[in-house]
C-alpha cells in the first residue's frame, strides 16, 4: 500500500479521533500528495500552501458556476427544493457569487466597511470586552468559549450592524444551525434545521431593513440600505444575504479562533507568558492563533474553464477542488517548524481568511476583535489554566470547541 493509500484509508471526516486532532493525518496526506481524488465527496483535494494560495486566485475557477452554466450543463443536480430557504439566504452571499455581481456588491459594501470605519470601532470593542470579561475574571472560573467568546463576538457584530442586543440569542441559534450546511457530512435533519433557521433569519433581517429605512441609525445596516455608487444600490435581497453572512461568518470565525487559539496558549503556557509580559503584542499573537488551529479547515471552488492544472493533475470543467486550509497553514515548505505554536511568529501569510476576490471582507474587524480580546485576557487574567479537557464540535470544515473551561489562578 502506498503512503497516500494508507493515509486515505484513515481519512474519515466524521471520525471523532480525526476531528480531535486532524493535523498528523493532514501532514501525512500533504507529504504523500499535493493533490488527490477523494471519492466519498468526489472532489480533488489540495494540500499544500503554494497550491492553495494559487488556487484561491485562479480566475478560471470560482465559488459558483451558475453565472456561466446551468446545473444541467455543469453536470450537477438542481438545488434540493427542501432546503430552498437556505439557498435563498446564500443567493447573494459574497462567499459564493462571482463577477460581475461579486465586484458590484463588494465595491458597494467596501464603501461603508472601510479600514477607517473598522479602526473607529476600537473603543466600543474594548468596552465590550471589558464589560464581558470583568465579572468572569472576578468569579475565577468560567467557560471561555460560551461565556466570553460567544457573547463578546455577537455583541460586537450586533453593535456594528445595528441589530438589537436583546436578539443576540436568536442570532446565535440561527448561526449554529446554518453553518452545519457547510460540512461534508451533513444529515437531512441538520439540513432541515439549517433551512428553517435561514427562513427565520431572512424574515428577521427584512423586518430590520424596513425599520432602518424608516429610522436610520447610522450603523452598518443603515449604511448598506443607503449606499449608492454610480446610481447603483444594493437590493433588499442583497442586503439580507450580506447581513446574514456578516453575522454568521464574522461571529463563527471570531469565536472559533479565540477558543482554538486560547486552547493553544493554555497548552503552551510559556507562549502565553510572552504575551502577558508584553514581549509579544496581542496583534502579533493572533496571526499564530489563526494559523496553528484554523477555524476554517476546508474551502471549495469549481473548475469553470478548460486548461486548469494543479501539480500536474489536469482538471476538467465541472470538477470541484477542496483546499485543506489546516494542512496549508502547517506546510513545512512555507512555515518553519509548522507544528510549533510560536506566538511571536507573526506570519500573516496563512490562508485562514481565504484569498483572492473571496478574501474575507470582515478580516480587519475579526483581527481587531481578536486583538482586543487577547489583550483584555492578558491584562485581566494573565494566569489562566485549563480545568477540563476541551472537546471540539463534531465537525471538520468549521473547527471550534464545544467549550473551554478555565480558572484564573
Amino acid at each position: 500500500m502506498t503512503a497516500l493509500a494508507d493515509a486515505l484509508a484513515r481519512f474519515d471526516l466524521g471520525d471523532p479521533g480525526f476531528i480531535a486532532d486532524p493535523y498528523p493525518l493532514l501532514a501525512e496526506l500533504q507529504a504523500a500528495a499535493p493533490i488527490f481524488w477523494y471519492e466519498p465527496t468526489r472532489q480533488w483535494v489540495v494540500t499544500r500552501h503554494a497550491l492553495v494560495h494559487a488556487a484561491l486566485r485562479d480566475r478560471r475557477m470560482g465559488r459558483g458556476y451558475t453565472h456561466r452554466y446551468t446545473h444541467e450543463q455543469f453536470g450537477r443536480p438542481e438545488p434540493d427544493a427542501r432546503w430552498q430557504k437556505f439557498t435563498d439566504s446564500e443567493r447573494w452571499s459574497l462567499l459564493n457569487i462571482e463577477p460581475p455581481d461579486h465586484t458590484r456588491i463588494r465595491s458597494l459594501i467596501a464603501k461603508v466597511f472601510t479600514p477607517a470605519s473598522v479602526a473607529a470601532l476600537r473603543p466600543r470593542i474594548e468596552q465590550t470586552a471589558t464589560r464581558t470579561l470583568a465579572p468572569l475574571a472576578a468569579r475565577g472560573e468560567f467557560d471561555l468559549v460560551r461565556e466570553l467568546a460567544q457573547p463578546f463576538s455577537v455583541a460586537v457584530i450586533c453593535a456594528v450592524l445595528g441589530v438589537p442586543q436583546e436578539d443576540s440569542g436568536l442570532l446565535l441559534d440561527w448561526s449554529h444551525a446554518i453553518v452545519k450546511m457547510y460540512e461534508l457530512t451533513t444529515t437531512d435533519a441538520q439540513r432541515a434545521a439549517a433551512s428553517a433557521a435561514a427562513g427565520d433569519f431572512i424574515a428577521y433581517v427584512r423586518r430590520l431593513i424596513d425599520a432602518r429605512r424608516a429610522a436610520p441609525d447610522g450603523l452598518l445596516l443603515s449604511q448598506l440600505v443607503a449606499v449608492e455608487q454610480a446610481g447603483d444600490r444594493l437590493t433588499t435581497d442583497e442586503i439580507v444575504c450580506t447581513t446574514i453572512v456578516l453575522l454568521n461568518a464574522g461571529h463563527e470565525a471570531t469565536v472559533n479562533t479565540l477558543g482554538n487559539g486560547m486552547r493553544a496558549f493554555l497548552l503552551h503556557p510559556d507562549e502565553w507568558r510572552r504575551v502577558t509580559s508584553g514581549e509579544i503584542a496581542a496583534r502579533t499573537a493572533i496571526e499564530e492563533m489563526v494559523r496553528w488551529d484554523s477555524p476554517l479547515q476546508l474551502f471549495e471552488r469549481w473548475v469553470l474553464d478548460e486548461g486548469v492544472e494543479i501539480a500536474g493533475q489536469r482538471l476538467r470543467v465541472g470538477d470541484e477542488i477542496a483546499m485543506l486550509f489546516g494542512a496549508a497553514n502547517r506546510d513545512p515548505e512555507r512555515f518553519d517548524a509548522p507544528g510549533r505554536f510560536d506566538a511571536g511568529r507573526g506570519d500573516a501569510g496563512h490562508v485562514g481568511f481565504g484569498g483572492g476576490i473571496h478574501f474575507c471582507v470582515g478580516a480587519p474587524l475579526a483581527r481587531l476583535e481578536l486583538e482586543v480580546a487577547v489583550a483584555e485576557l492578558a491584562g485581566a487574567a494573565p494566569r489562566l489554566e485549563l480545568t477540563a479537557a476541551p472537546e471540539y464540535q463534531q465537525a471538520f470544515v468549521i473547527r471550534g470547541l464545544t467549550g473551554l473551561q478555565v480558572a484564573v489562578t
